[in-house]
């Protein structure tokens, strides 16, 4: 039977599209703030945002009927015909923000207008006002959304950890506060306060947000074009990280997520990044609203642009032009020095016979011939006859558990690396070939558990102390996961806000890749499967693993393979990786003599 959904039921429904997580709440509500013209905005949430997400302002106010109507879905200030939809200036226009937070949690409005004598309290649950007084207070809207999620419980358990929830309370303030460098902003947490952003230039923003290392790091970006202006900055390629993060694109002053656009900046730095470095940019895009489609997801973070190559071609192209402004990328000098144009090889015409002898060469042979390009000839060959002493060793292993194709190992054996890959284990059925990566992965995790027990991993202090730079983000993250990260023999003090100072790595760490491994573990670890529900502990081992494993296509010396082997072996579970991978495949005698139709 068909039947018509309850309001508050179906407003509950609807507000999942929009409050997703504390951070939804802080978008739209700070959002909110910057429409109603405010010049200062304050944020106070207390933990993590479940209990409290609060936004004061001093913009302009809503008069009581205003104030009643604004948590009625649908109810906007912005929008009175279909037309208006296609020339939008401001962040919120749907009218469903405080409807939404109305329908998933307690809120407390209060709100005064400069010509009124006293403000409006209103008091909201179930999307009912249970509560409406007159209110002493400042010019201006406080908006307090309390206990989320506590009619809806099993929506409140799929809510992450506090640090979790609070990178991305901090993300959204970041980006409204890139996007108005002119207005003040106040961040408090707890009762402690984070953030205290002084009014001033979009650059002021970007250091007073990402860091001082930045001062004299970036480089301004600054196109007019009939079509569109591109504004903003981007980092030095020196500055670039392993983690992502640092990557801000404004469309008309909303924050957008756009891997095209990302693709067009990270092609504009082409040969000036190493591999899999990320470059900070914070990028302004204004043009023609009617250009693009805002409203094409519930959160606004993605949008259609009209024709997107044209934008992505001036994006890649005024990135390039002012890193050549500012001497970042490398130029061509065309004139050649006198000296050179007076020597033979450039005055005389080319015959036949230089062009044969050039072809005959063994520089022009190696230089045309696929990846020979480097390749210095032995002066004496390997003779065939002695491919014997090449093999490997065939020593019986026998096996163990016939079901589990597990193998023992007894005394000192010889093995095979193939393609700087693989390790030829032999064995009494057959063989099996070990991935080496696979298979330390394995190794360091159940190092790892055990550290978590009674084994703590050894640490060596470093030499000289080691500092770290962080997003406000990743400083969180950081703070969540020291405690962990001291048991697998890091030592990593905070020194600062988003400044930590590295004092000791695990044992055999190789030096000078500290800072790089820090920043691709945070960033391996941000990007971990989500839909996992496992504990930090159990995602951070994991992770760890699988960024210190010895890699594929390093080539392993004896000793090390003989360790490599035995370590495995003695490993609870040697077959799998922490991901479910499988770290060795077996051979037998068999299924090899199908292969050669014995």
């Amino acid at each position: 039977m068909i039947q018509i959904l309850p309001d508050h039921i179906a407003n509950q429904i609807a507000a999942g599209e929009v409050i997703q997580r504390p951070a939804s709440a802080v978008k739209e509500l700070l959002e909110n703030a910057v429409d109603a013209g405010a010049t200062v905005i304050e944020l106070i949430v207390n933990d993590a945002g479940k209990s409290l997400v609060q936004v004061i302002d001093n913009g302009k106010g809503m008069d009581l009927a205003d104030a009643r109507l604004c948590f009625a879905r649908h109810a906007t200030s912005k929008i009175n015909a279909i037309e208006d939809l296609f020339h939008i200036r401001t962040m919120g226009f749907r009218g469903e923000a405080l409807a939404s937070i109305a329908a998933v949690a307690q809120v407390e409005l209060k709100t005064k207008r400069a010509e009124d004598q006293a403000g409006h309290l209103l008091e909201i649950e179930h999307s009912v006002i249970t509560r409406e007084e007159p209110v002493a207070m400042k010019t201006g809207t406080s908006v307090a959304m309390k206990n989320l999620f506590f009619n809806v419980p099993a929506r409140r358990n799929f809510l992450k950890s506090n640090a979790a929830e609070m990178r991305h309370i901090v993300e959204e303030f970041t980006r409204i506060a890139l996007a108005f460098p002119e207005i003040v902003f106040t961040l408090h947490a707890n009762n402690q306060q984070l953030y205290h952003l002084e009014a001033g230039s979009l650059k002021q923003r970007i250091i007073q947000l990402l860091g001082s290392t930045y001062t004299s790091k970036l480089v301004a970006v600054q196109e007019d074009t009939d079509y569109l202006t591109i504004r903003g900055f981007v980092g030095k390629p020196e500055t670039a990280r392993k983690t992502r993060g640092e990557q801000y694109f404004f469309v008309n002053n909303r924050f957008i997520k756009s891997s095209y656009l990302h693709h067009a900046v990270m092609n504009a730095f082409q040969a000036l990044l190493p591999a899999e470095h990320f470059p900070l940019y914070v990028l302004f895009i204004d043009l023609d609203p009617q250009q693009l489609d805002i409203n094409v997801h519930p959160t606004k973070q993605e949008i259609k642009f009209e024709d997107e190559k044209i934008v992505y071609a001036f994006v890649q192209a005024a990135i390039r032009h002012a890193l050549a402004q500012f001497s970042v990328t490398p130029t061509l000098d065309f004139e050649l020095d006198a000296s050179i144009q007076r020597l033979s090889s450039i005055q005389q015409p080319t015959t036949d016979a230089t062009r044969a002898a050039t072809r005959d060469s063994a520089l022009f042979q190696h230089f045309t011939q696929k990846n020979k390009a480097h390749t210095i000839e032995p002066t004496t060959k390997r003779s065939a006859e002695n491919w014997q002493a090449y093999t490997p060793i065939q020593n019986e292993l026998p096996a163990v558990k016939e079901e589990s194709t597990l193998f023992s190992l007894a005394g000192e054996r010889s093995f095979v690396q193939l393609l700087n890959t693989y390790i030829v284990v032999p064995s009494a059925k057959g063989f099996a070939l070990i991935h080496q990566q696979a298979a330390q992965e394995r190794i360091l995790y159940e190092q790892y558990q055990q550290s978590s027990h009674d084994k703590p991993v050894a640490t060596q202090r470093t030499l000289f102390p080691i500092t770290l730079q962080v997003s406000a983000a990743d400083a969180i993250l950081l703070d969540e996961m020291k405690g962990i990260l001291q048991q697998v023999g890091f030592l990593l003090e905070e020194e600062k806000k988003q400044s930590y100072i590295l004092q000791g790595v695990p044992a055999g760490f190789e030096s000078g890749n500290e800072v790089s491994f820090i920043e691709s573990l945070l960033e391996e670890y941000k990007n971990y499967n989500s839909d996992l529900q496992l504990p930090l502990r159990e995602k951070l081992f994991r992770t760890l693993a699988k960024k210190r494993a010895v890699k594929a296509g390093v080539a392993l010396n004896e000793k090390e393979m003989q360790q490599l082997v035995s370590d495995l072996f003695a490993c609870g579970d040697p077959t799998t990786t922490p991901f479910g991978q499988p770290t060795l495949i077996e051979f037998k005698k068999e299924e090899l003599d199908k292969l050669y139709q014995r």
